[in-house]
């Protein structure tokens, strides 16, 4: 656990002080682990395409059971279908390359999702990455307000 703190400040630089790790589980530092969780998805132009097929399967199949009729699908029934499926709205995306494009992502799974540009996604470093989620971290969501 100390080597994992250690690497922590090393990476960190200066920073750290700012992000402090939680320990879960034990009072005894020797069996805790770093309380923190962090889901990457990498995507592609062809993602998604299956899981919007999946989901109008379910929902075939819910008309099919008559739990639905065929008019009741709308945004709303798309997007639970989608979010049971394991992919919810994305917090944030990382765009590589210099085309700005929202091309391949639904337009209601993306109203509150941060977009942060990248140059490349060719030796990206744990210094652009960390830069991109601090950058995500200070925004603001005001929603409207």
């Amino acid at each position: 656990m100390d080597e994992i703190l250690k690497q922590q400040q090393e990476l960190l630089g200066l920073d750290c002080s700012k992000y402090s790790p939680g320990f879960a589980n034990s009072n005894d530092k020797d069996d805790q682990v770093l309380n923190c969780h962090l889901a990457v998805r990498v995507l592609s132009p062809e993602d998604g395409k299956a899981d919007i097929a999946r989901a109008a399967q379910d929902f075939c199949q819910l008309v099919a059971q008559q739990q639905k009729r065929s008019t009741d699908l709308d945004v709303d029934t798309l997007d639970s279908l989608l979010s049971s499926n394991g992919y919810p709205d994305p917090d944030l995306v990382l765009k590589f390359g210099p085309v700005d494009s929202t091309l391949g992502f639904l337009p209601w799974q993306i109203r509150l999702t941060e977009i942060v540009s990248l140059p490349s996604h060719l030796n990206i470093s744990y210094e652009d990455f960390f830069s991109a989620l601090r950058q995500y971290a200070a925004c603001e969501q005001r929603l409207g307000k």
